[in-house]
């Protein structure tokens, strides 16, 4: 990306404060150290390509710091990311917004840089079905993707030194277990928005979808349920499909994949409902130890939360018995000129388990849908709140959970809206 173009999107996100951007709390800039604090911000939200920031930092940032300096790197597809121990993946290469699986490389005097880059076995392919490079990681060695070329397999890759084609998991034969012969099913798919591994088992969505013009695979479910394959990692054979009953468009195609265990390994996996602006959303729940959606439990927008609008769950974070939330607090309208991703409106709520009482979290602003951002992080012990606003409030707030509260703990004033933030060591 042209360094004028940089410019001017600073320029624009910092709003004035550009020659401010540099203040007596800012952290030094990073030296030759091995412990890094890495920070995304996400500068262009409007021309779709995702333009932004990424840096290191020597220490956890205070008070108000700039994301754009000399060691960062900057370039497309920074809505978020996803982290694997001293690992970071996106979902889009940096040069050119291409889907896929990129790792970012940190090294200790605070360079970031886009390194290795596994692109699809057909480009045109994934410019026309979304999806390819949804990734989880089994371990160091081992890791499975979906790509568009091949929609009903799940690849197989090594996110250590980033080489493909080291197979595939066929699972034709049980996405056509149902629906094999309706017309009305135009595109069908495995792994393309949902995978997660618990207890040696991969967990893949199969995708049933009635559209074949745009957004082919996303809130176009043509079955009223939500279809989950199971196969064993042992054997990397199908076991069984099991199901979310009555809602649709589970997770999404971009980093925040929309689930998370507890710390007793239970898996909460969110469905966004029957369309972009929501209608049965729900997040469902697998015990740990078990391979089956939990009968006994589930969270639904419209019965646990209100009835006096539409609205859905777009991510999840649990913790000690608890879920994080951000929930829209008004009515939900879509379109480019839309509240829901350009519109202060998403607040944060503690959710108890058991009781699915929902708390309002003080003190972090109603901001703007995370979108592609984890909304909730975890770094050094503390639990850390997006939050970021079309006003001007943009940075991490530490959670409390023991009043409910959240105390600002970085500000992000040039770079863009706060889309990730993680502590690596240098290897």
């Amino acid at each position: 990306m042209k360094k004028q173009f940089s410019y001017a999107v600073i320029a624009l996100i910092a709003a004035g404060t550009l020659f401010t951007a540099c203040t007596k709390d800012d952290p030094s800039p990073s030296q030759d150290s091995e412990t890094k604090y890495v920070l995304i911000t996400l500068a262009d939200r409007v021309s779709g390509n995702k333009a932004g920031f990424i840096s290191a930092f020597d220490e956890m940032p205070t008070g108000t710091v700039s994301n754009a300096s000399a060691g960062s790197l900057e370039g497309q597809g920074m809505g978020g990311w996803r982290t694997y121990g001293n690992h970071i993946y996106k979902m889009f290469r940096t040069s050119d917004y291409a889907t896929g699986i990129e790792k970012i490389n940190v090294t200790a005097d605070g360079t970031v840089t886009a390194g290795q880059f596994i692109s699809s076995k057909d480009q045109a392919a994934a410019a026309k079905y979304f999806g390819t490079g949804n990734f989880v990681i089994k371990d160091e060695n081992t890791g499975y993707y979906w790509d568009a070329a091949e929609p009903t397999k799940i690849q197989k890759f090594n996110p250590a030194s980033m080489t493909a084609n080291l197979g595939s998991i066929d699972l034709t034969n049980a996405i056509n277990e149902r629906g094999a012969d309706e017309d009305g099913i135009k595109f069908r798919s495995a792994g393309q928005k949902f995978l997660a591994i618990k207890g040696n088992k991969l967990y893949a969505n199969l995708t049933y979808a009635k559209q074949d013009a745009s957004q082919i695979g996303f809130f176009d479910d043509f079955f009223p349920d939500v279809y989950i394959a199971v196969i064993d990692l042992s054997s990397e054979t199908y076991e069984k499909t099991i199901s979310i009953k009555n809602t649709g468009s589970i997770a999404y195609i971009n980093e925040n994949h929309m689930y998370d265990f507890d710390d007793n390994d239970d898996l909460y996996i969110v469905c966004q409902g029957r369309t972009a602006i929501g209608g049965q959303s729900k997040i469902a729940r697998i015990k740990a130890n078990e391979t089956d959606i939990d009968a006994t439990w589930e969270l639904d927008f419209a019965d646990d939360f209100t009835t006096d609008y539409n609205g859905k769950f777009v991510g999840v974070f649990a913790k000690g018995g608890k879920l994080i939330l951000t929930v829209n607090t008004e009515p939900l309208t879509g379109g480019p000129t839309g509240n829901i991703n350009s519109a202060d409106i998403w607040k944060f709520y503690s959710v108890d388990i058991a009781t699915k009482d929902f708390t309002e979290i003080t003190g972090v602003p109603v901001g703007t849908n995370p979108g592609a951002a984890m909304a909730v992080v975890e770094v050094d012990g503390k639990t850390l709140l997006r939050g970021s606003t079309v006003s001007g409030d943009n940075g991490y707030y530490e959670y409390n959970p023991a009043n409910h509260a959240a105390t600002l703990l970085f500000n992000v004033n040039v770079g863009g809206a706060v889309s990730g933030f993680h502590k690596i060591t240098v290897q």
